[in-house]
């Protein structure tokens, strides 16, 4: 068993079993995550968030595959019997895409799904996670990064039925800069960052959304809302931000209690950074750390 704090951490997924009543934790675990070959990805097994079994290989590169680097990011989902991974990776001759993986159990392993990633193939993007519309049709959120359009793009694109390739065309949803918490940064100070996304709907039914960027204190999370309930949007954000500094990328899960967890890495310093779980609640259609 290793304990939570020793575990080295960005971008922490938690993905809960209900039936074997265990949590699956992943995340970009690669030791050099900037500028290192990618080795894969590591899970994580635990029956209360502070104890983990593991690390299991969930993905590790057979040979051809077209990335090399830059492993980011996994996310987990358990979709029509089969549990898919979307994750980031990149090499020297192609830009920065999410890929789909697909495997029959938590633990992987996990393999390509489809012929090639879900992004434009032009684009530099990140952090692709699975939105289910109320009529079924499964969508992907991603980032178009500010690496290549400064200020950096919340977009969405249709899946097919059984998540192997896009349905349709790429929509932007929304800037980074349109969020009046985001700061601008880079040697210049006009780029703006959109990382992390995370799709829910709150008890009035609205849909909400998690993404990072860098604020006025630090890497930070904020809300957008649909204002049509729908992931096409138009989109508006909150003024306050729901974590404010040093700490991001989040994603929400309930305990094997019931409770609402946020998951997020804190610090944003390597190789300080840590999987946090935080209760939240549900308030004036928000979220807040429960008191």
């Amino acid at each position: 068993m290793i304990k939570r704090e020793q575990i080295r951490i960005r971008d922490p997924y938690i993905f809960v079993d209900e039936q074997a009543k265990c949590y699956y934790l992943y995340g970009t675990t690669d030791h050099n995550v900037w500028s290192g070959p990618g080795t894969g990805f590591d899970t994580y097994r635990s029956t209360d968030l502070e104890q983990w079994d593991g690390p299991y290989p969930a993905f590790r590169p057979e040979p051809g595959f077209w990335a090399d680097h830059h492993f980011w990011a996994p996310e987990v989902y358990f979709y029509k019997d089969s549990y898919y991974m979307f994750a980031s990776f990149k090499s020297d001759d192609k830009r920065r895409a999410t890929q789909i993986l697909k495997a029959d159990s938590p633990l992987g392993p996990f393999k390509p799904h489809g012929s090639k990633p879900i992004t434009p193939a032009d684009w530099e993007c990140l952090d692709g996670t699975l939105h289910i519309e109320e009529d079924g049709t499964p969508w992907m959120v991603f980032c178009h990064e500010w690496v290549q359009v400064k200020d950096g793009k919340m977009c969405a694109v249709p899946l097919n039925p059984d998540l192997s390739e896009a349905g349709g065309e790429p929509v932007t949803l929304f800037s980074a800069s349109e969020a009046p918490w985001a700061a601008a940064g880079g040697d210049e100070k006009e780029v703006y960052v959109t990382d992390g996304p995370f799709l829910f709907r709150n008890q009035e039914g609205e849909l909400l959304m998690l993404w990072s960027s860098g604020s006025k204190n630090g890497y930070a999370i904020g809300i957008a809302r649909s204002e049509t309930g729908k992931v096409a949007g138009p989109w508006k954000q909150d003024k306050e931000t729901l974590f404010p500094e040093e700490g991001g990328h989040g994603m929400l899960f309930r305990s094997l209690e019931g409770r609402l967890m946020l998951a997020m890495h804190a610090p944003n310093n390597q190789p300080d950074e840590r999987a946090v779980f935080i209760e939240v609640e549900e308030k004036d259609g928000t979220l807040r750390r429960k008191a």
